[in-house]
């Protein structure tokens, strides 16, 4: 292998053409996030003695189908409001308003995600009886 010396930079050795970015055990899986990453950090937690090979695997997974998941209805969220940037507000209009993200994620607080829009029917005006009758006291 032959370094390249760039200016202003460190020196990169060649690469193998056609070579995708991913770890060798993510892209068996088939998975975008780093199955790698994700077994050091489940040895680094100390959350068990032993890890198993399938642990970092199936936890990559999981957390790929969720992000996907949220970014998809963010997205939808994004779109209605004309916006092509996603933002926190939008990710917790996602979050809110979807059932099973909204059980999973209830105790989380987005920073400047703000809440979901909602007026009490008590506070709405009555049709009719009760705007006549503060008029006439």
């Amino acid at each position: 292998m032959s370094t390249v010396a760039k200016k202003g930079g460190k020196a990169k050795t060649d690469t193998k053409k056609g070579k995708v970015g991913g770890s060798k055990s993510s892209k068996k899986a088939g998975l975008t996030f780093p199955v790698g990453r994700t077994r050091s950090l489940l040895r680094a937690g100390r959350f068990a003695p032993r890890v198993a090979k399938g642990a970092p695997v199936y936890l990559a997974a999981v957390l790929e189908y969720l992000t996907a998941e949220l970014l998809e209805l963010a997205g939808n969220a994004a779109r209605d409001n004309k916006k092509k940037r996603v933002t926190p507000r939008f990710l917790t209009l996602a979050i809110r308003n979807d059932e099973e993200l909204n059980r999973l994620l209830a105790g989380v607080t987005i920073a400047s995600g703000g809440v979901l829009p909602n007026i009490q029917q008590v506070l709405l005006k009555k049709k009719g009886k009760a705007v006549g009758a503060s008029q006439e006291v």
